[in-house]
């Protein structure tokens, strides 16, 4: 069975790149019949928060990014240690002492050589008297993986075939001085143990699936199949990490931006399909396809949500907004006809207050002073209420006959008189709706 997870770190609030992430591995699933792992990778103890692990489960709720089960890695340190013991036992799993001065020192050195700088493995080396005296000297011992130093290979599932030479890269740590185990070693311990099949992720964990590849083989584990998609940019093709913290999906959520929206432009986002509204997920997962994903750097605009938020507001049947609009005190008899009228000069679901505040107390009349003598006389002629649909009409034709106006320089002010703006719904249907004319 496909197997995906989504793994974020509950160190904060996830964002637009964050999504990218969890949406891809989320669809893979889906599509497949499969299942959607959500798991928290809380190991850091000290940033890891379980308020910001809430907000990732309400994030993916309000996104429909439901998942099968959740794991925590703070609950599986047994499982880890475990695994460790196993791969000390095969002499893959070796303790070092360096600091990061002295790592740095050797990196800068190797650098003025021309070498990579590559650690050099000198932990290898160490009899046990030597890790005695050095933890004498106050030093403690963290865990390296040695890695098998020749090519590791995949066929990425987005970039093609990959091929990265293992003596170009360090051995990774896995485990630090204080216990903590790191990323790379308690998500390949994950991965194996929950059967995940396909992994989507970030073009900068490149480097990570090469080591972690080897991890999982030493455990006896078979890798899953691996895609890195592309990292986003801004509209200009500027760095948009330091942006992202604007761009967290509860901000997002806070300003109106429908959920379909980010869905529909965040699963097309830097592929050769076209980005169009989708209003649900299976609609979105029929049509999506990794190979359809190119690897260059994909720029992402946050104004492009609007439009598509428009248009899913805009295409909501009334008993998705009767609650809503019956909170904002419209009456039961009006209400329908008042979604009717305000859905098509709306972009988010908060401009609907505006539209009643208008309907319901009117608007500040704006009458241009060459007008002014034109609409007194015109609102002299205004038929009594109850107005209609052909109110309108009327009473423009009658203005029409005792004035001679007619077009633009009939309608614009009248319609600027009554609402105090030269745009929005058509008058014939809002008429009906106004219960209070200032002007009048």
């Amino acid at each position: 069975m496909t197997t995906t997870r989504f793994a974020p770190s509950p160190t904060g609030h996830i964002h637009v790149g964050n999504l990218r992430t969890a949406l891809m591995n989320y669809l893979i699933a889906r599509k497949a019949g499969g299942s959607f792992i959500l798991r928290l990778d809380d190991t850091d103890r000290e940033r890891s928060k379980q308020e910001y692990a809430d907000g990732i489960q309400r994030d993916l709720d309000w996104l429909g990014l439901h998942w099968h089960r959740i794991e925590r890695q703070s609950d599986r340190l047994d499982r880890y240690a475990e695994a460790a013991d196993q791969l000390r036992a095969a002499g893959q799993l070796y303790e070092v002492f360096e600091t990061p001065t002295e790592l740095d020192l050797k990196r800068k050195k190797q650098l003025n050589m021309g070498r990579p700088p590559v650690y050099d493995r000198a932990g290898l080396g160490l009899s046990d008297d030597q890790k005695a005296a050095l933890r004498a000297e106050g030093r403690e011992g963290y865990w390296r993986f040695k890695l098998d130093q020749d090519r590791i290979e995949w066929p990425d599932g987005i970039i093609g075939d990959v091929s990265i030479d293992a003596a170009s890269v360090s051995d990774p740590v896995l485990i630090r001085a204080d216990g903590q185990v790191l990323y790379t070693f308690a998500s390949s311990v994950d991965d194996v143990d929950m059967g995940v099949t396909d992994i989507v992720r970030g073009a900068d964990h490149v480097t990570n699936t090469a080591t972690q590849i080897q991890i999982m083989q030493a455990m006896g584990g078979t890798p899953p199949r691996f895609a890195h998609h592309s990292l986003l940019t801004g509209p200009q093709g500027e760095e948009l990490s330091k942006r992202l913290g604007t761009l967290s999906l509860r901000d997002l959520r806070e300003q109106g931006v429908a959920p379909e929206a980010l869905l529909s432009l965040m699963a097309r986002l830097g592929s050769n399909q076209p980005v169009a509204l989708r209003l649900s997920l299976d609609e979105l997962a029929e049509g999506f396809d990794l190979s359809q994903f190119g690897a260059s750097p994909t720029k992402f605009d946050a104004e492009d949500l609007w439009p598509l938020t428009r248009e899913r507001n805009q295409h909501l049947p009334f008993d998705a907004v009767a609650d809503r609009i019956a909170a904002m005190g419209v009456p039961a008899e009006v209400a329908p006809q008042f979604w009717a009228v305000a859905r098509q000069n709306i972009t988010r679901l908060d401009d609907l207050d505006g539209w009643w505040t208008l309907m319901r107390d009117g608007a500040t009349p704006v009458i241009d002073a060459e007008d002014a003598d034109f609409v007194r006389q015109a609102l002299a002629m205004l038929p009594p209420r109850p107005w209609t649909a052909a109110t309108w009409g009327d009473w423009t034709g009658a203005v029409k006959a005792a004035t001679g106006r007619k077009g633009k320089g009939l309608f614009m002010p009248l319609r600027k008189a009554l609402t105090g703006m030269d745009h929005g719904p058509e008058m014939a249907e809002l008429m009906p709706l106004l219960q209070t004319v200032r002007a009048d």
